[in-house]
């Protein structure tokens, strides 16, 4: 088995056709799908269902391009930080939770290096695809949080799939809405003033539970609520249906616009249990690349000012 057969796969895999990935890899095709026998009779197992329509992962196919994605990735994170020249464009990814300063920081990031040279790719996305994108090395980097009702359950998740959390910033949650709401005057907003208004959140598609929701409180009970899949869509809502949404508080108008506002919620019982501890996930063991090592100093850097000037 060789790296380069590797590298073979997981563009198959990618693109989901033998002849597709022989025009991107600058390999004819015969020789192409000869690497991928070959490697197949070595490793004793079908990696693709070759079908009409392109190819898809076997079971066992599905499972080994999880472990050849995370060599894969570390080889070239080992050549980006001591191999000298070559041609081969670096990938870097990120998945997280819909959160504006996740993908403030990237910008900045990627500002940093010449995009011709690498291949990166932003995914905002649901709770479950995060934690699973970087289980599979899709992404080297997760942003997520955690909470007192959540914690054990994203844990066990977390542990079952090698990876490992890492806190960024602890807050309160907020109530997040337009300026030109009736309860945007106020400073701190009750559960009890929400009750005429939807309560939006993200949807967590069809094997979500509470668990997954990337807003907190999600156990309790709105009498109106409506889903999104994004944050465009969630920003209309709260200007077209005076709805609102309950976040961390930490908003970048540089993306979101200046149109909205976060109020703190009143907590009755003042506890911990209502904190919100974001970070990120990454695979245990692992080196990071140059990449991810400057997207963790800048989401780190923004959160800090944030901290200070909010």
């Amino acid at each position: 088995m060789t790296l380069q057969q590797l590298h073979y796969v997981i563009t198959i895999a990618e693109i989901g056709s033998f002849n597709k990935a022989s025009e991107v890899l600058y390999i004819a095709q015969p020789s192409l799908t000869g690497a991928v026998q070959e490697l197949e009779k070595e490793l004793g197992i079908v990696i693709f269902n070759r079908t009409r329509k392109g190819v898809t992962l076997t079971n066992d196919g599905l499972e080994f391009i999880n472990h050849a994605r995370q060599l894969y990735q570390q080889y070239e994170i080992i050549l980006d930080k001591y191999g000298k020249g070559g041609t081969l464009k670096k990938k870097f990814g990120i998945s997280t939770q819909h959160y504006s300063f996740a993908v403030k920081s990237f910008v900045e990031m990627v500002k940093k290096f010449n995009t011709a040279e690498y291949e990166f790719a932003i995914r905002e996305t649901k709770t479950r695809e995060v934690i699973e994108d970087v289980s599979s090395s899709k992404s080297e980097i997760g942003i997520l949080y955690l909470s007192d009702f959540n914690r054990n359950i994203i844990t066990k998740l977390l542990r079952t799939n090698n990876l490992e959390f890492h806190k960024l910033i602890e807050c309160k949650p907020y109530v997040y809405l337009w300026k030109g709401h009736p309860l945007c005057r106020f400073k701190t907003i009750r559960f009890d003033q929400l009750t005429d208004y939807p309560c939006l959140s993200f949807e967590q598609g069809d094997n979500g539970s509470f668990y997954f929701a990337e807003e907190i409180f999600s156990t309790n009970e709105y009498p109106r609520t409506i889903k999104a899949t994004d944050r465009a869509t969630m920003l209309n809502l709260m200007i077209g249906l005076n709805g609102y949404t309950l976040c961390s508080g930490i908003i970048c108008e540089e993306l979101n616009g200046t149109d909205y506002i976060a109020i703190p919620l009143e907590d009755n019982n003042d506890s911990d249990s209502s904190n919100m501890e974001i970070g990120y996930i990454i695979k245990k063991d692992i080196l990071l690349s140059s990449m991810g090592e400057l997207y963790i100093k800048e989401i780190d850097r923004y959160l800090k000012d944030y901290a200070v000037n909010p």
